[in-house]
């Protein structure tokens, strides 16, 4: 469990928490409201590699989200998804680059143990895609 407080990034304080309770690998579901931030809500066209589309929001937005957290050579690396409304706007999207903390954000964690899984950067894509060293 995790309280993420007024002001705080979402995004660096996921990053902080995991790599000081060293967890390698979980997922994370949080709800709460963010102040302000920006969302990839798709590509601009459906090519590969993808130009993403960035959709920047503020003014406190409702947020439900989920995420998945791995190992990469540059440390912790997230892939958040996230819903976020204000009256009868809504949002749907990728947290990327900062997402600022309104009043505060609940998040709880779920490590997976004996996982070998880690991100790295896909050449096609130019993504860090998951990778598994064993495949269900």
């Amino acid at each position: 469990m995790l309280r993420i407080d007024h002001g705080e990034d979402l995004i660096s304080a996921l990053q902080k928490f995991v790599g000081e309770k060293e967890i390698a690998s979980c997922y994370a579901l949080f709800i709460g409201a963010l102040r302000d931030g920006r969302m990839v809500t798709g590509p601009e066209a459906p090519v590969v590699p993808p130009v993403t589309h960035f959709e920047g929001f503020e003014s406190a937005w409702e947020v439900f989200g989920m995420a998945t957290i791995y190992p990469s050579s540059e440390g912790p690396k997230l892939h958040i998804h996230s819903a976020i409304g204000r009256g009868r706007e809504a949002l749907t999207g990728c947290i990327r680059e900062r997402a600022t903390i309104y009043l505060v954000v609940e998040a709880v964690l779920f490590e997976f143990s004996g996982l070998s899984a880690h991100r790295e950067l896909d050449e096609r894509t130019g993504l860090q895609l998951l990778s598994l060293e064993k495949r269900l």
